[in-house]
């Protein structure tokens, strides 16, 4: 069984897993939970009680990917993944909420992490996803050393260069996940008076290597209410929304939106001497 490599989110040093329980040299420790999951992240580096996303909308969202209206996004990730990395090592889900995406690079050969700042969905995560390595941490301060991974993912999630690429390996690759122009563009027009497409003219990555980008636009056919008020509650627009919209999506039957990713991956060139 493999043994998950951290480093001590307050001293930096390395953490061994003894007895359920990781310690570092400076005897700081964090005990890993009956989920499998450890929490790396001190009372210090939060900026509220429970941060991250709540019981609510990680149970929407883990519904709503479930059902698999998300899925032709993971697999041409997987393409991506295929095609670039060395299968061999490790990989990293910046953000991994659920673990809906975290899981699907899984392979004999690798050893894939997930970390996300909401302890309510990296305990789902790491209880559904028992091969992978589950942590509570932030994406500013992870607890990693230095050119670990080869294959870092941020899918939908906070993208922080500096800190993705010093844990990033000398040409590993970062692949970054945002909506593209017209992404829930149908949903988003129930909602405002004039909805307008994404911006994707920045790019949120300055000092690595674009050597791919390309869009994974599809329709979604939506038969349940249900399915409709979940998506609704992934997006940052949910609470424009008014209590007889929400009615009115409730008892659809049938509404067709559209899905628009924008994928970038990103090289780390070698550094030079």
């Amino acid at each position: 069984m493999f043994i998950a490599q951290y480093t001590c989110p307050i001293c930096k040093k390395s953490l061994r897993l003894n007895n359920k329980s990781y310690r570092c040299e400076s005897n700081h420790s964090f005990d890993q939970a009956k989920e499998g999951y450890v929490n790396l992240l001190p009372v210090q580096h939060k900026h509220s009680k429970d941060p991250g996303d709540n019981k609510a909308m990680v149970n929407a969202r883990r519904s709503f990917l479930d059902k698999g209206y998300y899925q032709p996004l993971a697999d041409e990730l997987q393409r991506l993944y295929q095609q670039y990395a060395d299968l061999t090592k490790p990989v990293f889900d910046a953000g991994c909420g659920e673990g809906f995406y975290t899981q699907q690079y899984v392979s004999a050969t690798n050893n894939v992490y997930g970390i996300d700042i909401a302890k309510n969905a990296v305990k789902h995560a790491a209880k559904k996803y028992t091969d992978c390595q589950f942590s509570v941490g932030t994406l500013s301060q992870l607890p990693f050393h230095d050119n670990y991974f080869s294959w870092i993912n941020s899918i939908y999630a906070p993208i922080l260069e500096q800190e993705f690429t010093r844990v990033l390996a000398d040409d590993g690759y970062l692949v970054t996940v945002t909506p593209a122009k017209n992404h829930l563009i149908e949903l988003k027009t129930l909602i405002y008076r004039e909805a307008k497409q994404h911006d994707i003219s920045k790019s949120p990555i300055e000092h690595l290597t674009l050597i791919e980008q390309k869009e994974v636009n599809y329709m979604m056919e939506f038969t349940t209410g249900e399915d409709i008020v979940n998506l609704l509650s992934m997006t940052p627009f949910a609470f424009k929304a008014t209590i007889s919209l929400l009615n009115d999506l409730k008892a659809r039957s049938q509404f067709t939106c559209q899905a628009d990713f924008l994928i970038r991956v990103y090289k780390n060139k070698i550094r030079e001497n």
